[in-house]
């Protein structure tokens, strides 16, 4: 493959307009031990004809890209359950690598997923226990499973559990797999509990979840035992929570903030700090509650940073709890508003483009829905700072001038944003596939005639 076209190459195999003759080609590809572009392997919607290509690839690298595509159907990615390559036959177990949390993955079938647990390949079975992506009904039915690391998973499941599963895995023959299930049970059994703090390994979880009586509770407290985690037992006797909210250790009355049952008085009365970029992960009532009006109002409405941070990761916020975050002048709120939200309001996501500026910002204005289109031509064409000039080109009135002198630019990012664009004229395009910058964004326009595209195969030495 010829170097210097490689990027342009990259940028055909995702262009949206690509036809599917030159998207065979391109996925057939496998001189030199070469393999196809990534962009080619994982791009949306494969027909059924470059699905067949990509199963039968020589290169197990194809397979295994096509394996981890959020762009499958699980049904078509479930094809290589019995691939000959047990790297591929992981890659499938694990699924894709997201990094956009509002993307969703569906689950394989469990059946497909019964047969890659019982894998010869550990690889494989390990992969597939540690996959983000498996459906609640696979996880429950591993309570019965004959291998211990698959009963261990099982304990995900626990409130779906039936009673007979649940009392099985407290008993289980294997010390892991108990310990797990009474890391879940001990939320309702004080006897659980102070079996798990004389366990070392267990001892911080079964203070921060499970049922305590007082005598447990006191003796911690006089110890000094995991008092962080402590703070934040559900059962913790209500004198007890008044005196760690004194204690000289900062962290442990940062957790007494964030319990769930104090009052708004009662908690802005601690002494706490909360830093500057804390996004408040470890506030687990408001984090599982996200899709709960009344857990998200709390955390709203509250003056706790850490409250209203992590409430901001919801995607349900209704209008007013979302419009008054957007008024909190947080910018860790507004970031996350910017992720999480559909309707985040545009002059919040204009100052987290402000702000954080990068890969982050682009990603963000491409991809957001209510990320301002109209008006920005006019408005940022001539901007000084060149991140704001990439904007013009997301303008609709933007014209086919304008598009070409942003394919100029002094800043690079302009000139790729432009070089993608589809009214940028002919021959600038055509220009752009030979500038090492600019040729992937040129290559993925979808404004690129099919016979440029087929040049960009031939210079790579894609065969025919």
């Amino acid at each position: 493959m010829v170097a210097m076209h490689a990027s342009a190459l990259d940028g055909v195999a995702r262009n949206p307009a690509l036809p599917t003759p030159l998207l065979l080609r391109l996925l057939a590809f496998d001189a030199d031990g070469g393999r196809p572009p990534r962009g080619a392997l994982q791009r949306a919607g494969l027909p059924e004809a470059a699905v067949v290509v990509v199963l039968a690839h020589p290169h197990p690298g194809a397979r295994t890209d096509f394996a981890m595509s959020a762009g499958a159907e699980p049904r078509q990615r479930a094809r290589l359950v019995d691939d000959p390559s047990p790297k591929v036959r992981a890659a499938l177990a694990y699924g894709p690598e997201v990094y956009d949390p509002r993307t969703r993955v569906e689950p394989l079938p469990d059946a497909v997923c019964v047969r890659l647990l019982d894998d010869p390949a550990p690889s494989v079975r390990t992969a597939l226990l540690e996959s983000p992506h498996l459906a609640p009904s696979f996880v429950a039915s591993l309570a019965g499973h004959h291998r211990a690391t698959a009963r261990r998973e099982a304990v995900r499941a626990w409130e779906g559990l039936s009673p007979g599963d649940r009392s099985a895995l407290l008993a289980d023959p294997d010390p892991e797999v108990r310990r797990a299930a009474a890391q879940w049970e001990c939320r309702r059994d004080a006897q659980i509990t102070a079996g798990l703090l004389r366990d070392p390994m267990s001892g911080a979880g079964a203070l921060r979840r499970g049922l305590l009586d007082r005598t447990d509770a006191e003796r911690c407290v006089a110890e000094r035992t995991h008092l962080a985690a402590l703070a934040e037992n559900p059962s913790l006797p209500d004198d007890l929570v008044d005196r760690l909210a004194v204690d000289p250790d900062e962290a442990v009355r940062l957790a007494v903030s964030l319990r769930p049952e104090l009052t708004e008085e009662r908690r802005m009365a601690i002494d706490f700090t909360v830093g500057e970029f804390d996004r408040g992960d470890g506030v687990p009532w408001v984090r599982d509650g996200l899709a709960d009006p009344g857990v998200l109002r709390r955390a709203v409405v509250s003056a706790h940073p850490l409250l209203r941070r992590t409430a901001a990761r919801s995607p349900h916020l209704p209008p007013d709890l979302l419009g008054r975050l957007a008024r909190t002048e947080d910018p860790v709120v507004e970031n996350l508003l910017a992720i999480h939200h559909p309707d985040t309001p545009e002059e919040v996501l204009m100052r987290v483009y402000d702000r954080l500026g990068g890969t982050f910002s682009a990603w963000m204005a491409q991809t957001h829905p209510r990320f301002p289109r109209e008006g920005l031509a006019v408005r940022y064409a001539d901007h000084p700072d060149g991140k704001y000039r990439r904007l013009a080109v997301r303008d609709p009135a933007a014209t086919p001038g304008l598009i070409e002198r942003l394919s100029h630019d002094p800043e690079v990012w302009t000139r790729q944003a432009a070089a993608g664009d589809p009214r940028l004229p002919l021959h600038r395009l055509r220009e752009a596939l030979d500038v090492p910058e600019l040729a992937s964004s040129a290559g993925a326009n979808p404004a690129l005639p099919a016979d440029e595209m087929a040049a960009v195969l031939d210079r790579a030495g894609i065969p025919a």
